[in-house]
Protein backbone atom coordinates (compact mmCIF):
# COMPACT_ATOMS: atom_id res chain seq x y z
CA UNK A 1 0.00 0.00 0.00
CA UNK A 2 1.30 3.50 -0.57
CA UNK A 3 0.48 5.83 1.78
CA UNK A 4 0.62 10.27 1.74
CA UNK A 5 2.02 12.26 4.72
CA UNK A 6 1.25 15.31 6.14
CA UNK A 7 3.21 17.18 3.26
CA UNK A 8 1.17 15.21 0.51
CA UNK A 9 4.27 12.95 -1.03
CA UNK A 10 2.38 10.16 -1.91
CA UNK A 11 4.73 7.29 -1.01
CA UNK A 12 4.77 4.04 -3.10
CA UNK A 13 4.64 0.84 -2.16
CA UNK A 14 6.53 -0.62 1.07
CA UNK A 15 8.53 -4.16 0.75
CA UNK A 16 9.29 -6.12 3.88
CA UNK A 17 11.87 -9.10 4.12
CA UNK A 18 11.15 -11.16 7.00
CA UNK A 19 14.13 -12.53 9.09
CA UNK A 20 15.26 -15.74 8.39
CA UNK A 21 15.95 -16.19 12.33
CA UNK A 22 16.18 -14.26 15.27
CA UNK A 23 14.18 -10.51 15.20
CA UNK A 24 17.27 -8.73 16.60
CA UNK A 25 17.61 -5.56 14.38
CA UNK A 26 15.61 -3.75 11.92
CA UNK A 27 16.79 -1.51 8.75
CA UNK A 28 14.74 0.64 6.27
CA UNK A 29 16.61 0.39 3.45
CA UNK A 30 16.38 3.43 0.80
CA UNK A 31 16.97 2.55 -3.26
CA UNK A 32 18.29 5.36 -5.52
CA UNK A 33 16.41 7.63 -7.83
CA UNK A 34 14.55 5.92 -10.26
CA UNK A 35 14.50 3.05 -8.25
CA UNK A 36 11.86 0.87 -5.73
CA UNK A 37 11.41 -0.85 -2.66
CA UNK A 38 11.36 -3.86 -4.64
CA UNK A 39 14.49 -3.91 -6.21
CA UNK A 40 15.78 -3.44 -2.53
CA UNK A 41 14.11 -6.10 -0.95
CA UNK A 42 15.40 -8.50 -3.75
CA UNK A 43 18.96 -7.06 -2.30
CA UNK A 44 18.31 -7.05 0.79
CA UNK A 45 17.00 -11.06 0.66
CA UNK A 46 19.99 -12.21 -0.67
CA UNK A 47 22.24 -11.11 2.17
CA UNK A 48 23.40 -13.62 5.11
CA UNK A 49 21.90 -11.44 7.72
CA UNK A 50 19.31 -13.54 9.04
CA UNK A 51 18.61 -11.66 12.34
CA UNK A 52 17.32 -8.21 10.63
CA UNK A 53 13.88 -7.80 9.35
CA UNK A 54 14.27 -5.32 6.20
CA UNK A 55 11.84 -2.51 5.57
CA UNK A 56 12.15 -0.91 1.72
CA UNK A 57 9.82 1.91 1.38
CA UNK A 58 9.14 3.10 -2.20
CA UNK A 59 9.85 6.99 -2.81
CA UNK A 60 7.18 9.57 -4.41
CA UNK A 61 6.92 10.05 -8.01
CA UNK A 62 7.82 13.85 -8.39
CA UNK A 63 9.77 15.89 -11.15
CA UNK A 64 13.38 16.31 -10.55
CA UNK A 65 15.38 18.90 -11.25
CA UNK A 66 18.64 17.33 -12.22
CA UNK A 67 16.54 15.18 -14.84
CA UNK A 68 14.83 18.72 -16.37
CA UNK A 69 11.43 18.22 -14.60
CA UNK A 70 11.04 14.31 -15.54
CA UNK A 71 9.15 12.83 -13.14
CA UNK A 72 10.19 9.14 -11.61
CA UNK A 73 11.09 8.32 -7.91
CA UNK A 74 12.94 10.49 -5.88
CA UNK A 75 13.48 10.74 -1.98
CA UNK A 76 13.55 14.78 -2.29
CA UNK A 77 14.23 17.06 -5.19
CA UNK A 78 18.01 17.04 -6.35
CA UNK A 79 19.72 19.87 -9.22
CA UNK A 80 23.15 19.12 -9.60
CA UNK A 81 25.50 17.25 -6.99
CA UNK A 82 27.65 19.50 -5.89
CA UNK A 83 29.12 21.20 -3.09
CA UNK A 84 26.78 24.04 -3.36
CA UNK A 85 23.91 22.40 -4.18
CA UNK A 86 20.72 23.84 -2.57
CA UNK A 87 19.05 21.21 -0.40
CA UNK A 88 15.26 20.50 -0.62
CA UNK A 89 14.24 20.62 2.60
CA UNK A 90 10.73 20.31 2.90
CA UNK A 91 11.44 16.91 0.65
CA UNK A 92 14.26 15.60 3.10
CA UNK A 93 11.95 16.09 6.17
CA UNK A 94 9.13 14.54 4.34
CA UNK A 95 10.70 11.47 3.46
CA UNK A 96 13.19 11.39 6.61
CA UNK A 97 9.31 11.79 8.41
CA UNK A 98 8.23 8.39 6.75
CA UNK A 99 10.90 6.55 7.21
CA UNK A 100 10.95 6.97 10.89
CA UNK A 101 7.12 6.17 10.80
CA UNK A 102 7.95 2.90 9.25
CA UNK A 103 10.62 1.96 11.69
CA UNK A 104 7.65 3.39 15.09
CA UNK A 105 6.12 0.09 15.67
CA UNK A 106 9.41 -1.57 16.14
CA UNK A 107 9.57 -3.85 19.58
CA UNK A 108 11.64 -1.75 22.04
CA UNK A 109 14.08 -4.40 22.46
CA UNK A 110 14.96 -4.75 18.57
CA UNK A 111 17.47 -2.53 17.13
CA UNK A 112 16.88 0.20 14.81
CA UNK A 113 18.82 1.43 11.57
CA UNK A 114 18.60 3.11 7.69
CA UNK A 115 20.77 2.54 5.08
CA UNK A 116 20.59 3.17 1.37
CA UNK A 117 22.30 3.81 -2.10
CA UNK A 118 22.47 7.01 -3.54
CA UNK A 119 19.78 9.09 -2.72
CA UNK A 120 18.86 6.65 -0.62
CA UNK A 121 22.16 7.14 1.51
CA UNK A 122 21.48 10.85 1.19
CA UNK A 123 18.36 10.64 3.40
CA UNK A 124 20.29 7.96 5.92
CA UNK A 125 22.70 10.36 6.62
CA UNK A 126 19.93 13.28 6.56
CA UNK A 127 18.16 11.12 9.27
CA UNK A 128 21.36 10.34 10.90
CA UNK A 129 21.76 14.20 11.55
CA UNK A 130 17.83 14.72 12.47
CA UNK A 131 18.41 12.23 15.04
CA UNK A 132 21.67 13.45 16.78
CA UNK A 133 19.87 16.86 16.53
CA UNK A 134 16.65 15.47 18.26
CA UNK A 135 14.88 17.19 15.29
CA UNK A 136 13.91 17.61 11.64
CA UNK A 137 14.97 20.81 9.68
CA UNK A 138 11.40 21.77 10.91
CA UNK A 139 12.17 21.34 14.24
CA UNK A 140 9.35 18.63 14.96
CA UNK A 141 10.60 16.42 17.11
CA UNK A 142 13.14 13.21 15.36
CA UNK A 143 11.41 10.00 17.39
CA UNK A 144 13.57 7.16 16.65
CA UNK A 145 17.13 6.02 18.35
CA UNK A 146 18.96 4.93 15.22
CA UNK A 147 21.50 2.69 16.00
CA UNK A 148 23.57 2.21 12.81
CA UNK A 149 23.48 4.26 9.81
CA UNK A 150 24.71 2.70 5.79
CA UNK A 151 25.36 5.13 2.87
CA UNK A 152 26.79 3.73 -0.35
CA UNK A 153 27.93 5.89 -3.16
CA UNK A 154 26.23 9.14 -1.34
CA UNK A 155 26.30 12.42 0.06
CA UNK A 156 25.06 14.47 3.20
CA UNK A 157 22.57 17.14 2.75
CA UNK A 158 22.73 20.48 4.59
CA UNK A 159 26.66 19.62 5.25
CA UNK A 160 27.87 23.54 5.58
CA UNK A 161 25.72 23.82 8.69
CA UNK A 162 25.89 20.79 10.80
CA UNK A 163 29.22 21.52 13.00
CA UNK A 164 27.70 24.52 14.22
CA UNK A 165 24.28 23.19 14.97
CA UNK A 166 26.05 20.13 16.80
CA UNK A 167 28.35 22.40 18.98
CA UNK A 168 25.73 24.17 20.46
CA UNK A 169 24.02 21.19 22.24
CA UNK A 170 25.21 18.79 24.51
CA UNK A 171 22.67 15.96 23.78
CA UNK A 172 23.12 16.52 20.00
CA UNK A 173 27.12 16.07 20.84
CA UNK A 174 26.47 12.94 22.74
CA UNK A 175 24.17 11.49 20.40
CA UNK A 176 26.41 12.11 17.39
CA UNK A 177 29.18 10.31 18.88
CA UNK A 178 27.27 7.39 19.30
CA UNK A 179 25.76 6.60 16.50
CA UNK A 180 28.00 4.21 13.93
CA UNK A 181 27.94 4.91 10.43
CA UNK A 182 29.39 3.24 7.40
CA UNK A 183 29.80 5.07 4.09
CA UNK A 184 31.28 3.48 1.06
CA UNK A 185 32.07 5.07 -2.51
CA UNK A 186 33.72 3.96 -6.00
CA UNK A 187 36.53 6.37 -6.82
CA UNK A 188 35.18 5.90 -10.73
CA UNK A 189 31.54 7.40 -9.51
CA UNK A 190 30.70 9.45 -12.71
CA UNK A 191 27.14 10.45 -10.84
CA UNK A 192 28.17 11.45 -7.40
CA UNK A 193 31.87 12.33 -7.08
CA UNK A 194 33.80 10.46 -5.00
CA UNK A 195 35.44 13.68 -3.24
CA UNK A 196 31.86 14.59 -2.35
CA UNK A 197 31.34 11.50 -0.38
CA UNK A 198 35.19 12.26 1.23
CA UNK A 199 33.91 15.33 2.38
CA UNK A 200 30.52 14.19 3.25
CA UNK A 201 32.20 11.58 5.35
CA UNK A 202 34.72 14.44 6.82
CA UNK A 203 32.08 17.19 7.67
CA UNK A 204 30.56 14.17 9.86
CA UNK A 205 33.59 13.33 11.44
CA UNK A 206 34.54 16.80 12.41
CA UNK A 207 30.58 17.67 12.95
CA UNK A 208 30.97 14.86 15.87
CA UNK A 209 29.64 11.71 14.20
CA UNK A 210 33.35 9.68 15.79
CA UNK A 211 32.26 6.09 14.78
CA UNK A 212 32.84 6.76 11.10
CA UNK A 213 33.90 4.48 8.97
CA UNK A 214 34.48 5.81 5.54
CA UNK A 215 35.65 2.60 2.64
CA UNK A 216 36.86 3.98 -0.65
CA UNK A 217 36.53 1.43 -3.42
CA UNK A 218 39.24 1.04 -6.37
CA UNK A 219 37.31 1.38 -9.93
CA UNK A 220 33.71 1.14 -9.35
CA UNK A 221 31.26 3.13 -10.55
CA UNK A 222 27.82 4.39 -9.34
CA UNK A 223 26.55 0.80 -8.55
CA UNK A 224 27.07 -1.63 -5.88
CA UNK A 225 29.27 -5.07 -5.87
CA UNK A 226 29.43 -8.09 -3.74
CA UNK A 227 32.70 -7.82 -2.12
CA UNK A 228 30.90 -4.09 -0.85
CA UNK A 229 27.77 -5.71 0.40
CA UNK A 230 30.23 -8.18 2.17
CA UNK A 231 31.49 -5.52 4.07
CA UNK A 232 28.40 -3.75 4.65
CA UNK A 233 26.93 -7.20 5.71
CA UNK A 234 30.28 -7.84 8.53
CA UNK A 235 30.02 -4.35 9.79
CA UNK A 236 26.23 -4.51 10.95
CA UNK A 237 27.01 -8.16 12.48
CA UNK A 238 29.73 -6.81 14.63
CA UNK A 239 27.82 -3.07 15.14
CA UNK A 240 24.54 -4.80 15.84
CA UNK A 241 25.97 -7.38 17.78
CA UNK A 242 23.62 -10.26 15.53
CA UNK A 243 24.43 -13.49 16.47
CA UNK A 244 26.08 -14.89 13.59
CA UNK A 245 25.39 -14.70 9.73
CA UNK A 246 25.13 -18.62 8.97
Amino acid sequence: MGSRNARGYEFGRTYVVRPKGKHQATLVWLHGLGDNGSSSSQLMDSLQLPNIKWICPTAPTRPVSSLGGFTCTAWFDVGEISEDSHDDLEGLDASASHIANLLSAEPADVQVGIGGFSMGAAISLYSATCYALGRYGTGHAYPINLRAVVGLSGWLPGWKSLRSKIECSYEATRRAASLPIILTHGNSDDVVPYSFGEKSANSLYTAGFRQIMFKPYEGLGHYTVPKEMDEVVHWLTTRLGLEGSR
